[in-house]
């Protein structure tokens, strides 16, 4: 896709307005009538529903729990939510319009970047010309897969400057960094399939022969880990650092895995997680995608249907469901909110677990 000019459309504008409070309704100075005004306010849209395959799955999330609309279908393709713990705010993709979103309960709907990706002329190889997958870390800084750039980078919030990390292996271009972790000792691991480029495997733009999972160590020599997988995507690390789980959104192969990692950061193990083929058709929009993973290890993996839930040995809990597909997904807030980028909206749930990071 070609890069959307930097003026909102008229039709995105509206959009904004509709998805953004109206005043009165900020939570600024208290007063009666402001008071009123947010009593008054609509609840949320409720979409989507709970489904529960084992018992353990009451112990993650309430089974009334409300599955709650933040925007309106705004989006056309919304993806790798993170929470800026340092303003409180979730920042997401919208992929093929090359457009970065930032949403809060005071502020609301916003453009925070545009482009997101790729900032230069048309590119004719280009699919989606968008940032993809973020990943917020500990200092403030956000870290970037650029699907439309071909490179993993650092942006800061504060005054959107990007830093490059890498943008090649061996001398080539990467694919599309689709999705990105970075564990506690420095070490950034991300993924590259070739979704940003037309014509994917066949793309004459492509100049690596595989679809990697790699790692970026401190000095910035990069690694790849793995290059067997057909299409690489979500990424995510377990609370200890030890196994590194990866998504792969292939509908004729749709599992995840798990490698166990050494304390430099190579595989000394992999195995299959989970297989979600049994799950795979036209009633449950979605592959295998985005993952975040809880304190005590729960792991939340977009896949068929919704936000599939396992436990950490890979028992399959349940599923949280939109009703569309979900991209990805990301904890908020106090760390038990998810937070859910579903095709053309946001979405969250409240959970009684708390996101990795956020505990303590």
């Amino acid at each position: 896709m070609r890069p959307m000019p930097t003026l909102l459309s008229a039709a995105l504008a509206a959009a904004l307005a509709a998805c953004s409070p109206q005043p009165g309704t900020n939570g600024g100075p208290a007063d009666a009538a402001a008071g009123a005004d947010r009593e008054a306010t609509a609840p949320l849209e409720a979409v989507g529903r709970l489904t529960t395959w084992n018992a353990a799955f009451a112990d993650v999330v309430e089974g009334d729990a409300r599955v709650e609309k933040l925007t309106a279908d705004t989006f056309t393709w919304s993806e790798g939510p993170a929470w800026v713990a340092d303003g409180g705010y979730l920042l997401f993709n919208d992929v093929p319009e090359n457009r970065m979103y930032r949403w809060s309960e005071p502020d609301g709907l916003s453009v925070f970047l545009e482009p997101s990706g790729y900032d230069g002329p048309p590119l004719e190889e280009l699919r989606e010309a968008g940032a993809n997958g973020l990943f917020a870390e500990s200092a403030g800084s956000v870290l970037l897969a650029d699907s439309g750039s071909r490179l993993v980078a650092r942006l800061k919030p504060g005054d959107k400057s990007r830093t490059t990390l890498a943008d090649r292996f061996g001398g080539k271009r990467f694919n599309s960094p689709n999705d990105v972790v970075a564990r506690a000792d420095g070490a950034v691991f991300f993924t590259d399939p070739p979704y940003g480029l037309k014509e994917f495997d066949q793309s004459p733009a492509k100049e690596l022969p595989h679809n990697g999972v790699y790692r970026i160590d401190t000095d910035g020599a990069v690694h790849l880990l793995d290059d067997s997988l057909t299409r690489p995507n979500g990424i995510a690390l377990s609370p200890d650092g030890n196994t590194l789980y990866v998504a792969n959104s292939d509908p004729d192969h749709p599992v995840w895995i798990a490698y166990t990692l050494d304390a430099a950061g190579d595989v000394v193990e992999r195995r299959q997680f989970a297989d979600a083929s049994d799950l795979v058709g036209d009633d449950a929009p979605g592959l295998p995608d985005g993952i975040a993973v809880a304190a005590d290890g729960t792991i939340f993996a977009t896949g068929p249907g919704g936000v599939l839930v396992f436990a950490p040995d890979g028992t399959r809990l349940g599923r949280i469901e939109t009703g569309s597909a979900i991209a990805n997904c990301a904890f908020g807030d106090d760390g038990r909110t998810l937070y859910m980028t579903s095709h053309k909206f946001l979405a969250r749930v409240r959970l009684k677990v708390a996101g990795l990071g956020f505990q303590g």
